[in-house]
């Protein structure tokens, strides 16, 4: 076989090994040793059982861990981390649901309303989606299956604002987007911030005008369930508008230049331990369990980042990216129709693939390419990121269906929560239609902060 059928096989083994259950970081590295090791093999190289070890793809691991390992744009993820896993423990989500609830009592589907504005400041502060999915499962649902909303839908909108975090900033998928694509995470953050809010914004007015046409599917609140306006004014104060603080005070300093992403992070992580003292929730237990998983979920990141630089590295040795790139230039594509076949092939990779393996594995081959269809790298970032929301909600292996299956068990079915979640599913796909038209949505306020991008 030539080198790039190689490469083929080696990008078609790791699909089918991911399939199968194996680890998707250390598959990687196993992946990436063992084919690299055929790739930098020289005849006649071992003449003693401790030249097993003489070869280039050992130090190709060594230079990628250390590249990871130094990396200051990754120094955010860690910090972001545990700035959402110490909010989640504050207690304060519990208290913001049921205020906005309330404030938006009026409003047809109120609670569901409420649950997505909850999703959307939690997921936003943590960037967790299954930490946010699987506790709203636990605070919301319950509250609306009580108040006889349609399962289905009450599902659907947990599961939908759930993963809005990874696209909010400030979001810990472009920092990684950042540093696999060398772009400014700041411009990244300035463009994602307009497309996240029109997506947040559409799903709930998709949430009104569904109960606005049938009103069964979500009951208003009895007046005697609501408190003074009083109460509700003091429990928006005290639960919405801290947290809210914080996201706009860590943001606000990485847009207006103030801070770089790892210094806004670490303030948004001493922010979350000042939210938890003042809510009386910080305590030695919960402050362990934040580090210990923060310390978990950085080093399956960094793992992931050595894993997949290595399987990239030598899948373009062995002319993978290569002839990959050729095809695809050989189809001559118009800049609309690359767009459009990439996009598939990662909505299709959302069905079996998470977002970080995508954006790790699979984006970086498409990267090069952009200069070619004239394509600005951050309007294609943007792209990208929306598209990333449909991993977590296309069945058969949406993610935030299991994570919300998991924790409710038989309170509902699975094909009740997909049901729920495939309205949400076109909105994504029409937001990103949208913003293909008016490609202004992203990248007028990276523009207008930073000036005009130049290649």
């Amino acid at each position: 076989m030539t080198n790039p059928e190689v490469a083929l096989l080696m990008l078609s083994l790791f699909i089918v090994m991911v399939l199968l259950g194996f680890p998707v970081a250390f598959t990687l590295l196993a992946m990436g040793i063992g084919f690299g090791y055929y790739a930098y093999y020289e005849a006649g190289s071992i003449q003693t059982i401790t030249d097993v070890f003489n070869n280039k793809i050992f130090y190709l691991l060594n230079q990628n861990t250390y590249s990871v390992m130094e990396n200051d744009t990754l120094v955010a993820i860690p910090l972001f981390l545990f700035m959402g896993y110490v909010v989640e423990r504050a207690n304060i989500v519990n208290k913001l649901f049921y205020a906005l609830q309330m404030a938006a009592r009026n409003l047809p589907g109120s609670m569901a309303i409420a649950a997505l504005i909850t999703c959307a400041v939690f997921s936003t502060a943590s960037g967790i989606v299954g930490a946010v999915v699987t506790l709203m499962g636990l605070l919301a649902f319950p509250a609306m299956a009580a108040a006889k909303y349609d399962k289905s839908f009450a599902s659907g909108v947990i599961c939908a604002g759930g993963t809005l975090g990874i696209l909010i900033p400030p979001s810990i998928m472009l920092i990684v987007y950042a540093a696999i694509a060398e772009l400014s995470p700041l411009r990244l953050y300035a463009a994602a911030v307009f497309p996240g809010f029109l997506l947040a914004g559409s799903y709930i007015v998709y949430v009104i005008i569904r109960v606005f046409i049938n009103p069964s599917i979500a009951p208003k609140p009895r007046e005697e369930d609501v408190p003074p306006a009083r109460v509700v004014y003091w429990q928006l104060l005290t639960s919405f508008v801290p947290l809210t603080a914080l996201i706009m005070l860590v943001l606000g300093s990485i847009l207006g230049g103030l801070a770089t992403p790892a210094e806004a992070a670490a303030m948004g992580a001493f922010g979350g331990l000042l939210l938890a003292a003042m809510y009386r929730s910080l305590n030695w237990v919960m402050l362990k369990e934040s580090v210990y998983l923060t310390a978990k979920a950085t080093a399956m990141v960094c793992w992931l980042f050595v894993g997949s630089w290595t399987f990239a590295s030598v899948f373009s040795y062995l002319g993978g990216h290569e002839i990959i790139e050729h095809f695809v230039l050989g189809l001559d594509l118009a800049s609309w129709q690359f767009l459009v076949l990439v996009q598939i092939i990662i909505f299709l990779l959302g069905w079996p693939l998470e977002w970080s393996e995508i954006l790790i594995i699979f984006v970086p081959i498409f990267l090069p390419m952009l200069p070619a269809f004239d394509v600005n790298p951050y309007f294609f970032a943007m792209l990208v990121a929306l598209n990333l929301q449909t991993s977590f909600l296309t069945p058969p292996m949406a993610m935030s269906a299991y994570y919300l299956k998991g924790v409710l068990g038989n309170a509902i079915e699975l094909m009740d929560i997909f049901r729920g979640i495939m309205p949400y599913l076109a909105i994504v796909i029409f937001t990103m239609v949208l913003m293909y038209q008016f490609p202004g949505i992203a990248l007028w306020l990276p523009d207008w902060l930073f000036g005009k991008y130049i290649p």
